[in-house]
């Protein structure tokens, strides 16, 4: 388990599924959350699942740390995907744990090795289908 400057910890199963994520395409996103002095694993979303299910996975009252691989066409037809990271902090969580989240965050992106597009959103609309889109190209 890797130890953090923030006195955060990652648990090993956090890296192992963002690996699976990102090389076997096993997942289309993966939730996590603080659990005490840790990140774990809080959710797997299965490979066909859709956006919409990702963002109805996110509680509206807590934060959460994401990652979410986005298929998308370039303009030249090309099939791709980019792998976003969405530090998930709605205005209605408590205070303490935004602070939480903000302090572990830059530490726990680090240990997921990979990521291309990094989004903040205190609200659904921060994180909108349309905003992945522009943010994929």
């Amino acid at each position: 388990m890797a130890n953090s400057g923030s006195g955060m910890a990652v648990e090993d199963e956090c890296k192992l599924k963002f690996l699976e994520l990102k090389a076997k395409r096993n997942y289309r996103f993966i939730v996590f959350r603080i659990e005490g002095q840790q990140v774990v694993v809080d959710k797997l979303g299965c490979p066909d699942e859709s956006y919409e299910d990702f963002t109805s996975s996110l509680p509206s009252d807590e934060c959460r740390y994401a990652v979410f691989d986005f298929d998308f066409i370039t303009t030249e037809n090309c099939q791709k995907s980019k792998i976003f990271f969405i530090a998930w902090s709605p205005d209605t969580s408590i205070v303490r744990m935004k602070m939480v989240y903000a302090s572990s965050k830059d530490r726990f992106k680090r240990e997921l090795d990979g990521i291309q597009v990094e989004l903040q959103a205190t609200d659904p609309s921060e994180m909108s289908f349309d905003i992945i889109k522009a943010h994929a190209h």
